[in-house]
């Protein structure tokens, strides 16, 4: 079976580039890198290249990006002024939406940009349209998100863990001035998700490393019960004292002795006594519709003996801010709870089994390399009950059948 599990081990934090040097040094080849930039159709003419090199004494490699106007993963000034190679988020979301890239890469590169421009917005007073990308904008920026989503894409990652990033001390350039480390924008891409600055006078987590976390991280700590089948090493731009400027990545498996993936998520919590059903479920519909891993609702007995309702909500990190304040603008409440848990889940697949009464879409679910969920898709189930007949029972069983008998030519 393929590594499915990518884990990032940040001791220098991590940018764009780093991260695709990283997957480059595990095995993928810059030609899906230059075929994933060239659907882009960018005005700019663009070289994509790789060397090896040494930081710290750690050999690794470097993905460099060369323009006629501008070097390689040069640092930009922050701050949300004009630029001259900058693209507002309105000119990059349709220059992704007409890509003819995969549709999972351009959604997941997509998902990227748009947490940054969120984020912009969000320091900056501004309306998520109104945003424009000085440092994420550059084309380098653009290169770096897209091959992030083309990179995991080709290696088939279904998990992506990271052990906690770390940032500089000092500041760094705004257009108004200096600001301390962490950047504006990447403190507030890692809102939620747990950040520690050390003792190295550089940003070595840029809005670019930290939008990629945030995007593909379900846990962050140390690596536990792992088995690693490849290891490699992305560079960053410079040397720095003390430390090798790198980023480790470990691709493998989680070993049976602990195979159930586990995540770091905030629960959401609120008890409603003045909510009509019908509002409570506009509200659910809102917050999947945001975002939420899940939302659920239970009744209970409030003060005074009132009947009550008790919202839930499961949210990534980087999300909980988001979905909180869609509770308190989408319910009647005026409060609720934040805490932050673990969340154990199977590996999930989905795939269409053919039945003797046609295709079914079923949801597997893996401990480890073990299977051990069958779920058939019920409205799957449904529509084939009533074209042909059959009782629900019987297609929920044929199904989950076609599962567990392998055809004798596999």
């Amino acid at each position: 079976m393929p590594p499915t599990h990518l884990h990032l081990d940040c001791p220098s934090g991590i940018s764009g580039d780093m991260f695709a040097a990283a997957l480059l040094d595990l095995g993928v080849p810059l030609s899906v890198f230059q075929e994933a930039v060239r659907t882009l159709g960018l005005p700019e003419k663009i070289t994509l290249r790789s060397e090896r090199g040494i930081r710290g004494g750690i050999a690794g490699t470097r993905f460099i990006v060369e323009t006629p106007h501008e070097h390689a993963h040069h640092p930009h000034p922050h701050g949300d002024h004009d630029h001259e190679h900058g693209r507002s988020w309105a000119q990059i979301r349709e220059l992704l939406q007409k890509s003819p890239l995969p549709p999972i890469v351009r959604d997941t590169a997509l998902k990227i940009f748009h947490r940054v421009a969120e984020a912009e917005a969000r320091i900056h007073g501004k309306l998520v349209e109104e945003v424009h990308f000085h440092e994420v904008g550059a084309v380098d920026s653009i290169v770096d998100i897209v091959v992030a989503a083309a990179g995991l894409h080709h290696l088939g990652i279904r998990e992506v863990t990271a052990s906690v990033p770390v940032e500089g001390t000092g500041s760094i350039h705004c257009a108004h001035g200096h600001f301390p480390l962490p950047a504006p924008a990447t403190a507030e891409i890692l809102r939620g998700i747990p950040l520690r600055q050390i003792d190295v006078p550089h940003e070595l987590t840029t809005p670019t490393g930290a939008a990629i976390l945030a995007q593909f991280v379900r846990k962050f700590g140390l690596l536990e019960s792992f088995s690693a089948d490849l290891i490699g090493y992305g560079l960053g731009s410079r040397d720095l004292p003390g430390r090798p400027n790198v980023l480790r990545a470990f691709l493998g498996h989680l070993s049976p002795v602990s195979p159930e993936a586990t995540e770091t998520v905030f629960e959401i919590r609120t008890h409603l006594d003045d909510i009509t059903g019908e509002h409570l479920a506009h509200a659910i519909d809102r917050l999947m519709a945001v975002g939420a891993l899940d939302a659920a609702v239970s009744p209970l007995v409030m003060k005074k003996g009132r009947p009550g309702h008790l919202l839930t909500v499961i949210a990534d990190p980087a999300d909980a801010e988001k979905l909180a304040a869609t509770v308190l603008r989408e319910t009647t409440a005026f409060g609720l709870r934040m805490e932050r848990v673990e969340r154990r889940t199977l590996r999930r697949e989905e795939k269409n089994v053919p039945t003797p009464h046609g295709l079914v879409r079923v949801k597997l679910g893996y401990l480890g390399d073990q299977l051990v969920q069958i779920h058939p898709e019920n409205d799957d189930c449904r529509r084939l009950a009533a074209s042909t007949g059959l009782s629900l029972a019987t297609i929920v069983s044929a199904a989950r059948a076609a599962v567990q008998v392998p055809s004798s030519s596999s």
